[in-house]
């Protein structure tokens, strides 16, 4: 089994769609005639946007997202958060959280894009140093 990609639920498709494109520099993979579904580049995992309208006729009782109060998060990894956050902010995200050093190495930041998903702009996180069977 392979995780193919994560759909959000979103009231308007194609400016979702326009919003990831300029917030944080995505590819679009393609948006469906019907306005009701698309896809972007984001590696082996899709990001994907399906209209609640559509998710109701298929009997789906989508609920909108808030960010203050979350179910999920998207992440991205970059290696300058503070001027992703920038990027994000300037297309229209709203901060939720600025760019702050964790204890563990990376660097993290929240913006709420506007349908009001959580998004995390984060510096990858490291994996942890082998340790040398000698040391204590």
């Amino acid at each position: 089994m392979r995780f193919a990609y994560t759909i959000v639920y979103v009231e308007d498709v194609a400016r979702t769609l326009a919003f990831y494109e300029a917030a944080f520099g995505l590819a679009r993979r393609f948006l469906h005639e019907s306005g009701d579904y698309a896809e972007l580049e984001t590696g082996a995992t899709a990001l994907a946007f399906s209209s609640r309208r559509l998710m109701r006729e298929l009997g789906k009782n989508p609920q909108p997202a808030d960010a203050a109060a979350p179910v999920f998060e998207v992440a991205f990894t970059c290696a300058d958060v503070p001027a992703a956050v920038q990027r994000a902010v300037g297309a229209g995200a709203r901060l939720v959280k600025p760019p702050t050093p964790m204890p563990w190495g990376q660097t993290l930041a929240y913006v709420a894009d506007l349908n009001g998903v959580l998004v995390e702009l984060c510096t990858p996180v490291a994996p942890p140093a082998p340790q040398d069977p000698g040391q204590p």
